[in-house]
């Protein structure tokens, strides 16, 4: 479908070579990764966007945020073919946190990528070490305000980031409540379930102290898949939803399903240790997350949902 724009693409950064290999080498339910293998080199080509509006722009624009610290090293955005937006399907706009609308026909785009190799034995460990100290430096680069200047996705949701002067509010707004309304409408929202919610975000202020928290730079979406051992056994981080928030809240997110080794974290204390009292905060930063996979994946995140509501919200 794409094959004249990733020509054209490769042809832009000077590889009119023809595409010799292609492998799949991966996929979830947005997009499908493809290794090309050109007679110049390998790059990386990720296909689809599941009909997400500017789904790969909001992706390039995240990996030149963090590319642009110099802090941590992330795969070069070399092209961009986005899905088409039209105007019943725009990306929502921060003043309407319901579902988007979507077109009834499905379209696709691309990225292209530089394709990051990690040597043979390449030791994880170590990567997780190095990216400690990488994230810290990163995490140091801060803006105004919370937020972003535009939306982004964090998965196939879109995620708002108006710009606050307030980190609780902004917390409470473009995160909790932004997806409790998208559970309310995704009929994931019970009477009690409901409740709580209220109740823990009138109690917010609670854990979250604006002026502790200075705006830095955040990966957004920092689970264990999202790191990868990159050229000479380096760290690198992929798929970002960046945005500028607390700190703690990537942190939070390496802790929820794991794959980051014990060094990470050493290293990241290191470099720039978190204020006391960040244990308690972890699950809290992690709720924006699980209700994520609540609304995207379902019932079977409701128990996590549920515990964490119970322990701030009683």
């Amino acid at each position: 479908m794409h094959e004249a724009a990733i020509s054209a693409a490769l042809a832009e950064i000077g590889d009119t070579s023809p595409i010799r290999e292609r492998a799949v080498i991966g996929g979830g339910s947005i997009s499908q990764a493809v290794r090309l293998q050109t007679a110049r080199g390998a790059y990386l080509l990720k296909i689809g966007g599941r009909g997400l509006p500017g789904f790969f722009a909001a992706e390039a624009r995240g990996l030149q945020l963090l590319a642009g610290t110099g802090a941590v090293r992330v795969p070069a955005v070399l092209a961009v073919h986005d899905v088409e937006t039209t105007a019943a399907d725009q990306l929502p706009t921060t003043q309407a946190p319901a579902v988007s609308r979507q077109s009834s026909v499905v379209k696709t785009g691309f990225i292209l990528l530089e394709w990051l190799d990690a040597p043979p034995h390449a030791s994880r460990t170590h990567a997780g070490e190095l990216l400690g100290t990488a994230l810290a430096a990163m995490h140091r680069t801060t803006a105004p305000t919370y937020g972003l200047d535009h939306d982004n996705y964090i998965g196939a949701t879109p995620q708002l980031n108006a710009p606050h002067t307030s980190w609780l509010a902004f917390f409470r707004d473009q995160r909790l409540r932004a997806q409790a309304a998208r559970a309310q409408h995704n009929g994931l929202l019970p009477a009690t379930r409901a409740a709580r919610i209220e109740r823990l975000l009138t109690r917010l202020g609670e854990w979250l102290d604006d002026a502790q928290v200075q705006p830095s730079l955040l990966h957004g979406d920092l689970w264990g898949g999202n790191f990868i051992v990159g050229p000479g056994g380096a760290p690198a981080v992929i798929d970002p939803a960046a945005y500028y928030g607390d700190r703690e809240a990537d942190l939070a997110m390496t802790r929820l399903f794991g794959g980051f080794p014990p060094g990470f974290y050493a290293a990241y204390q290191a470099a720039w240790p978190l204020p006391p009292g960040w244990q308690e905060r972890v699950e809290l930063y992690n709720l924006y997350h699980l209700l994520n996979h609540l609304n995207l994946f379902g019932e079977g995140y409701s128990a996590e949902v549920d515990a964490i509501l119970q322990r701030y919200a009683g």
